[in-house]
């Protein structure tokens, strides 16, 4: 099995304070960790749930992914990640299968990741996230 299972949902949120405190509400647990990953503009925080995690996302300038996002779709689910094993071998698989891949390089995500993006034009409008924890 290439994907080992949903690593986390990611959502855009505005304010992040105010989504903190609705997840926490909702899931009935704390956020464990706000992370700023200053490559993509964005600050995060993580909930756990079972197995997988709540991915919440703030843009941090105008110009940022998640603003953009934000601006043109409002808040909500912006991608779905999938944990892997090997993403550079799964990478090179998708791409051998016609998915579009953003950054062909893994770079350093948030949670101690590396983490590649498939463009949601292949993906049937989903943006997907493939991720692979740093040893």
């Amino acid at each position: 099995m290439n994907f080992t299972k949903i690593e986390h949902l990611g959502i855009a949120v505005k304010d992040l304070t105010e989504a903190n405190a609705l997840y926490e509400k909702l899931l009935g647990v704390p956020h464990y960790k706000t992370e700023e990953v200053l490559s993509e503009g964005v600050l995060t925080s993580f909930f756990k749930c079972g197995e997988s995690k709540i991915e919440l996302l703030a843009a941090t300038n105008k110009e940022s992914p998640i603003a953009k996002f934000i601006e043109k779709k409002g808040e909500g689910i912006h991608h779905i990640a999938f944990a892997v094993e090997d993403i550079e071998s799964e990478t090179e698989r998708l791409k051998n299968e016609g998915f579009v891949v953003l950054n062909e390089v893994p770079k350093r995500g948030a949670d101690n990741k590396l983490v590649v993006f498939l463009h949601p034009k292949s993906t049937n409008g989903v943006l997907v996230e493939l991720c692979q924890e740093i040893k």
